[in-house]
């Protein structure tokens, strides 16, 4: 019995060493602009760069998506239409979707979340009682009803940069999502094939955050996202240090900034240390911290 007891003291230590160097450790070096990571039992922030301004999201948005698709209660075996769209998307929206094929409900929401398929995403908000501006309406409302003060949403697939959230609201929305295990299971799918129908024909989809596919990570919830407007986007929960932390960075400079920002968080709880980040990655910072600051203080127009 004594071996038992000492590997789960030993254990506890280790959690509880590793909690009070985050308190005390300057923080780590991030490529991320805008950033925050918490404890997932507890949502309460490791660290927080910038974790309070508002800021376009992009894709990030589909987690959002995900939780309302889910929270109305609507069959996921459904077979759902994919309509033309009603208004113009706000921003690229390429898909192999074939429009007037269908698929179900839940390889709609898997394929929105893993492989960022945004004509997915738009069409769940159809489908929804009530239709596309009921769906969005309800997504501001949870927002609102988990505290997301400064969050608004305008669209279902991030295309929009008028979806705006903080990185510190986004932990409250990857805390509510990782209840779901449908959002945990789909969002970190590496690989699915959607068989759809009325033509029957098969699309394969990967996974957009490549640490899904190391098993190293034991990344159980993740979302990506990309716009001009929002720079690189990633969220995410992952062990780190035997504890499931909640990861949100916003606007990272480069494709592979949000990844090597992830590692630097996790070595920075596990030795303190706070990391480098590139030269480029810094200068992509210095030049959006003022636009940020004139954005704030830009009256807004009606």
């Amino acid at each position: 019995m004594r071996q038992p007891i000492l590997i789960s003291l030993l254990a506890l230590f280790l959690i509880t060493a590793t909690a009070a160097r985050a308190e005390t450790a300057p923080l780590p070096n991030l490529a991320s602009v805008n950033a925050a990571a918490a404890y997932l039992d507890d949502g309460k922030l490791l660290l927080a760069k910038n974790a309070d301004r508002q800021v376009p999201i992009a894709s990030v948005t589909k987690l959002m998506t995900a939780l309302v698709v889910l929270e109305s209660g609507a069959s996921l075996n459904e077979q759902l239409e994919f309509y033309p769209r009603h208004v113009d998307a706000p921003n690229n929206a390429y898909t192999r979707i074939r429009v007037g094929s269908t698929l179900r409900r839940g390889d709609m929401l898997r394929i929105a979340l893993m492989s960022s398929e945004n004509f997915a995403a738009y069409t769940l908000a159809r489908h929804y009682p009530g239709g596309y501006d009921a769906f969005v309406a309800a997504m501001n409302e949870t927002a609102t009803s988990l505290g997301m003060t400064g969050t608004h949403f305008v669209d279902p697939t991030g295309l929009s940069a008028g979806n705006r959230s903080t990185a510190a609201d986004l932990v409250r929305l990857v805390v509510a999502a990782s209840g779901h295990e449908e959002i945990r299971e789909y969002s970190t799918s590496r690989y699915f094939t959607a068989n759809f129908r009325q033509p029957r024909y098969r699309l394969d989809f990967g996974n957009t955050n490549i640490l899904v596919h190391r098993d190293s990570w034991g990344v159980s919830l993740s979302k990506t996202g990309y716009l001009t407007e929002a720079g690189r986007c990633l969220v995410m929960v992952s062990q780190m240090e035997g504890r499931d932390v909640v990861t949100v960075l916003l606007d990272s400079f480069g494709s592979r900034s949000p990844v090597g920002d992830a590692g630097r968080i996790k070595n920075w709880l596990l030795t303190g240390e706070r990391g480098r980040v590139a030269g480029a990655a810094r200068e992509y910072e210095q030049q959006r911290n003022p636009q940020f600051a004139t954005a704030a203080n830009t009256p807004a127009v009606n």
